[in-house]
C-alpha cells in the first residue's frame, strides 16, 4: 500500500529533470547530489570549455529561467455558470496569468498538445500588462485582478524610452515558451505571430528553447490591402508567423485542399517533344465514332502527330492512342495518374489531351499567406467580429481563416490545440469550424489574462468588463452560428469548461503560514466548495480537466468518481471503515485499470482508523491511498 500526502504545488520540473539525468547517468549521483566533474567526464569532447562562444543573453535571463522552474501554488477553480455544455464538452477556457496556468497544466497535459498558436504582445512601446514578479507570480496575478490588495498600477510603463525595452519582453516570453514546449507532442508544432519589433529576438529565443534544427519556417501573412506608412520609409503590409516543431521529422505539412477540381491541358510549347501512349478503353473523347488514321494533327500553336491509327466507339478509344508532342508529363507520370483514377480526355480533332483529377489535390504550403489561400486580412477579421457582436469589441483580431490555414498543416481530426494568448478566442472558432467541415473531434485549450477593457471602449459600453468576457461570448455566438449554418450538426462540440486561476483551496497549503489552529481545522479557504477541491486534486494528480466527474453516496458520505473510477475522492468528515465495502464494490463495478482513493486527512477520527482503512483497501488491490 502506497500512502502519499498530496501537496499544493504543481509539477516540480527541476526534480523531474534531475530524475531523468539519474536514469541516463546514474554514476553522476553522489549522496543525492549531482557530481558535475563526473558528468563533464562522461560527456567528453561535447563540453565547450572556451571562454568565448556564441550565446544569446540579456539581463534577467537566469531569473526568468528559474521562474519557469518554480512550481505554482495556485489552482484552477471550476466555473460552471460561465461554461457551456459543462457535462459533455472537451474544450477548456482558462482565465488567468498564462505563466501560472501553464505551470498548472504541466502534469495533466505533458506531451499531449499537437499544435500551439499564440499571438503575444508585439512590444510596440505601449503599456505592458505581463509584468512578472519573480518573487511570487501568483501573488502578482492576484493583485492585478483585485483578489489581493493592490500596491501599484495594473500595468507597467513600458515605453521605448525604458532602458529595458527588449529585456522586459524577453523575460516575459522565455519562461512561457519553455513551459509550452513541454506540452507539445514529439511531432507537435508551435506557431507564433509577431511583427518586426521583436522578430529577430523571437527567432533567437525560439532557437534556444526549441532548438535551431527544429525551425520550420517564417510565414509572412499579408495582413492588409491598405498598408500604412508607419516607418516613414516603406508601407508595411505583412506580419510574421514563426513555426517550430518540438522534434523535427521527415513528414511534410499536408497543406490545404483546393476548392475545385484540377482540369488542365497536357501540352506546353516550351516542353521537350516526347511520345505518350494513352491506353485503350481508358481515355474518353468527344470525337465521333470511327477510325482515325495516323498523321499530323494539331493547331498552329501545337504540332501533334498520331503515330498509329486509332479508333473511337461510344465516346472511348478502343485502340491505344500513340501521340508525339510537347507534353508536360512523362509516360511514367501518365501511367501513375491513370492508376490513381485521374480522368484523361482527348476532346478535339486536334488530339489535345487534358486531365481532370477526381479527388482534391493537396496544395504545397507557401510561406506568403494571402488571398490565394483564402486567408483574410485584419480589416476583414474586424468586420467579421463586429457582425458577430453587433459592435466593435476587440482591436486587431486575427482572421479565423489564418488560424485554420496554419492548423491544417499538422492538426489531425482528433488532436488538441492550445492558445495561451487567446485574445478574442479566434483559435476556438477556427477549431470549431474545422470540426464542422470534416466531422472532426479536435479540442482546444484557451488561456487568457482577464485584462480590463478601457472604460471608454465600445466593448465596455456593450457590457464587457474584460477580454475574457469577450472571448467566452465569442465562442458561444460562433458556436451557435456554426450549428445554424450546418443544420445543428450532430456531435459538434461548441461548448467549453471555464476555470479561473486562484490560490489553493486548502489552508494548510498557503505559503504565508499565518493560519491559527482553529482555522486549520476548517481546512478549506472561506467561500470554496468541495468541487473546487476536487478539481484541484484532479489537476495536482495529473489528470485532464475534461474527464467526467460523477457523484456517488455510500454510507451517507459523498464520493466524487473521476474518469470512470481512476480516481475516487471523499472529502467527508467522520470517515470509518464502513465505507470500505462500498468502495471495493464500486471498484468491481467500474473496473478501472487502477483505482486511486483520496481522503481528507482530518476526515478520519483517528490515525488507527486511517490505518485500518488502508489495510482493507489494500486487500482489494487499491494501492494508492492519498490524503489532503
Amino acid at each position: 500500500m502506497q500512502e502519499t500526502s498530496l501537496n499544493g504545488k504543481s509539477m516540480d520540473m527541476v526534480a523531474e529533470n534531475i530524475k531523468k539525468l539519474k536514469e541516463i547517468f546514474p554514476e553522476v549521483v553522489t549522496e543525492d547530489k549531482i557530481d558535475f566533474t563526473m558528468l563533464r567526464a562522461l560527456l567528453g569532447e561535447h563540453i565547450d570549455d572556451a571562454n568565448e562562444r556564441y550565446s544569446f543573453t540579456w539581463h534577467g535571463k537566469v531569473a526568468a529561467l528559474r521562474l519557469s522552474q518554480t512550481p505554482s501554488t495556485g489552482t484552477l477553480l471550476p466555473c460552471q455558470q460561465e461554461s457551456k455544455d459543462w457535462a459533455i464538452t472537451q474544450n477548456l477556457y482558462l482565465e488567468g496569468d498564462n505563466l501560472e496556468v501553464l505551470k498548472l497544466l504541466q502534469k495533466s497535459y505533458h506531451n499531449k498538445v499537437k499544435a500551439i498558436y499564440i499571438d503575444p504582445p508585439y512590444n510596440t512601446g505601449k503599456d505592458f500588462v505581463y509584468a512578472d514578479d519573480y518573487r511570487d507570480t501568483l501573488e502578482n496575478y492576484l493583485r492585478l485582478t483585485g483578489q489581493r490588495n493592490r500596491d501599484g498600477s495594473r500595468e507597467t510603463a513600458h515605453s521605448e524610452m525604458a532602458g529595458r525595452y527588449h529585456t522586459n519582453w524577453l523575460n516575459m516570453m522565455y519562461p512561457r515558451l519553455r513551459l509550452a514546449r513541454n506540452l507539445l507532442t514529439d511531432d507537435g508544432v508551435i506557431f507564433i505571430s509577431i511583427d518586426d519589433n521583436e522578430l529577430d529576438n523571437l527567432k533567437k529565443l525560439c532557437n534556444e528553447v526549441f532548438g535551431e534544427n527544429n525551425f520550420i519556417d517564417i510565414f509572412s501573412w499579408v495582413k492588409t490591402e491598405t498598408p500604412a506608412n508607419l516607418s516613414k520609409k516603406t508601407k508595411k503590409a505583412v506580419e510574421y508567423i514563426l513555426c517550430y516543431q518540438k522534434s523535427k521529422n521527415d513528414h511534410k505539412f499536408k497543406g490545404l485542399a483546393k476548392k475545385s477540381k484540377s482540369s488542365n491541358g497536357l501540352l506546353n510549347q516550351t516542353n521537350a517533344r516526347k511520345r505518350l501512349v494513352f491506353p485503350r478503353h481508358v481515355v474518353d473523347t468527344s470525337l465521333a465514332d470511327g477510325v482515325y488514321p495516323a498523321g499530323k494533327y494539331g493547331t498552329n500553336s501545337y504540332d501533334i502527330t498520331l503515330v498509329e491509327d486509332t479508333e473511337v466507339k461510344d465516346g472511348y478509344f478502343i485502340r491505344d492512342v500513340v501521340l508525339e508532342g510537347n507534353f508536360k508529363w512523362s509516360q511514367a507520370k501518365l501511367n501513375k495518374e491513370i492508376e490513381a483514377g485521374t480522368k484523361i480526355s482527348i476532346k478535339t480533332i486536334a488530339f489535345s489531351p487534358s486531365y481532370e483529377r477526381k479527388e482534391y489535390e493537396p496544395e504545397v504550403p507557401w510561406n506568403l499567406i494571402n488571398r490565394s489561400f483564402n486567408v483574410k486580412t485584419n480589416e476583414e477579421a474586424s468586420k467579421e467580429l463586429e457582425r458577430l457582436f453587433g459592435c466593435k469589441v476587440f482591436d486587431y483580431p486575427k482572421p479565423v481563416s489564418l488560424i485554420k490555414y496554419l492548423l491544417n498543416f499538422i492538426v489531425g481530426k482528433n488532436d488538441l490545440v492550445l492558445d495561451f494568448f487567446s485574445g478574442s478566442a479566434t483559435t476556438a472558432q477556427a477549431v470549431m469550424e474545422l470540426n464542422a467541415e470534416d466531422d472532426g473531434q479536435r479540442k482546444f485549450i484557451l488561456v487568457q489574462l482577464p485584462e480590463a477593457c478601457s472604460p471608454t471602449s465600445e466593448a465596455a459600453r456593450a457590457g464587457y468588463h474584460n477580454i475574457c468576457e469577450i472571448g467566452k461570448e465569442r465562442i458561444r455566438r460562433a458556436g451557435e452560428k456554426i450549428k445554424e449554418e450546418q443544420g445543428d450538426a450532430v456531435g459538434l462540440d461548441t461548448g467549453f469548461k471555464v476555470f479561473k486561476l486562484a490560490s489553493s483551496n486548502l489552508k494548510k497549503w498557503q505559503p504565508d503560514g499565518e493560519n491559527s489552529l482553529e482555522d486549520m481545522m476548517t481546512h478549506y479557504v472561506e467561500g470554496r466548495s468541495e468541487l473546487d477541491v476536487v478539481y484541484e486534486i484532479i489537476l495536482k494528480y495529473g489528470m485532464e480537466l475534461t474527464l467526467p466527474v460523477e457523484e456517488y453516496e455510500l454510507t451517507g458520505k459523498k464520493l466524487y468518481c473521476v474518469g470512470k473510477g481512476a480516481l475516487v475522492i471523499c472529502l467527508a468528515d467522520d470517515i470509518s471503515t464502513d465505507l470500505a465495502p462500498g468502495l471495493i464494490e464500486l471498484k468491481a463495478k467500474l473496473n478501472p485499470e487502477k483505482m486511486r482513493v483520496v481522503f481528507k486527512d482530518n476526515g478520519f477520527s483517528s490515525d488507527a482508523m486511517k490505518t485500518k482503512m488502508k489495510e482493507l483497501l489494500k486487500q482489494a488491490q487499491i494501492e494508492d491511498f492519498v490524503t489532503v
